[in-house]
Parts: structure tokens; C-alpha cells; sequence
């Protein structure tokens, strides 16, 4: 699958924060840069196997305050974090991640309804996300891996009983290090995440 580049635009903020440890997110308050925006495909599991008629709802991936932000973030070393420069994606990392969930889980036609936990009906299992990883990491050679590792819960809405719980992690390297090859390694990296979260997802539901 290809990326998609959206129309660049002018962004409420800019430029390069960077953060050490567990120190909060500087403030990107800088308007007027103009930054490229990128966006990301769903990637369907199998339209074949188990199917229901449940609705199921996807909550809003929790995620660190670095992560939890429009900008494509990047690591040069494991203890700093700073940001691509002129490039965003196209919205919050997590509610990216939780469109694609969806979108991703609706394309195998295997289930009645799923959406995001603030609207549609009253569902029957519960999808909690927590995105550990979304981050492009600098190698010792000076290469760039995209990386992404999100832990997924389904949960009887119910009775909040657990039904299962489990963690996917993927990375890709990049061609180079210029924003869209950057954003095609995070789509290799979701092109095998999606559809083995989305059967696992689905044997759950």
C-alpha cells in the first residue's frame, strides 16, 4: 500500500521540541510554519473466518504525552526525543491509530458494527489500546526504523470481564530520512500490524 500525502497547510505550530527522560512536552507554539501533512492507510485481516453480529466499540488509544500529538516524532538515542521537521500526520497519533483500527477491522466484513467509544450503540466487547511505540528510531549507522508496538484489551462490556489481552509490535526501516519515506516505513510497519491485530481482534470480539 501507498501513503497518502495531504495538501500541505499552514500549522498552529513548528519547528523542533526536544525532550529527555520523562520530561513533559515542550510547547510547539510557533505559528505560522508551514508543515507537510501525511496520513495512513487501514490494513484489513482475512474476510474469511469467525463472524458476529456484536458491536464493538475502539476507545481512544492511551498514550505518552510525547507520542500523543500530531507530530511524527523521532528518537536519536533512547533517552531524547525531538520532532520531524516540517512534516505532521494528519491528526493525533491516537486518534490516527484508533481510525485505522477501525477502518482496518470493518474492511473484513466479519462483524456487525464497530466505531469509537463516543457514539454508536451500546456494544457488546470493548477494544482498550495502548500505544507504547509510534516513533521513528535513529540506528547507530545512522539509518531510520519506524516502529510501532500498541497493546490491545477486549473487554465484555457487560461485566468489564477481560476476554483477552495482548501486544503488537512492528518496525520497518526507511529508504532514507526525508518525511515520506519516513511515513511509507510507518505504513510497511501497519501493513503487517493491522491485519494480525485486526484476526486476533476478531477471534475476541
Amino acid at each position: 500500500m501507498t501513503t497518502l500525502k495531504i495538501t500541505r497547510r499552514i500549522a498552529l505550530f513548528g519547528g523542533i521540541s526536544a525532550l529527555s527522560g520523562c520530561s513533559a512536552v515542550a510547547a510547539l507554539n510557533s505559528a505560522g510554519v508551514p508543515l507537510d501533512t501525511f496520513d495512513l492507510l487501514p490494513a484489513g485481516g482475512a474476510t474469511s473466518g469467525r463472524r458476529t453480529s456484536h458491536s464493538l466499540l475502539v476507545a481512544l488509544p492511551q498514550a505518552p504525552a510525547a507520542i500523543a500529538s500530531d507530530r511524527i516524532v523521532v528518537k536519536p538515542d533512547p533517552a531524547s526525543i525531538t520532532y520531524l521537521p516540517a512534516a505532521r500526520w494528519s491528526d493525533e497519533a491516537p486518534v490516527l491509530l484508533q481510525s485505522l483500527l477501525i477502518r482496518s477491522i470493518a474492511a473484513t466484513g466479519r462483524i456487525g458494527y464497530v466505531g469509537r467509544s463516543d457514539g454508536g450503540p451500546v456494544p457488546d466487547t470493548a477494544l482498550l489500546v495502548r500505544m507504547d511505540a509510534f516513533d521513528v528510531n535513529v540506528m547507530p549507522d545512522g539509518t531510520m526504523l519506524a516502529k510501532v508496538d500498541i497493546a490491545l484489551t477486549v473487554l465484555d462490556d457487560s461485566n468489564q470481564r477481560l476476554i483477552a489481552s495482548r501486544s503488537f509490535s512492528q518496525s520497518a526501516p526507511a529508504n532514507d530520512d526525508t518525511p515520506a519515506a519516513i511515513v511509507a516505513a510507518f505504513q510497511t510497519a501497519l501493513n503487517s500490524l493491522l491485519p494480525t491485530a485486526t484476526d486476533w481482534v476478531m477471534r475476541n470480539a
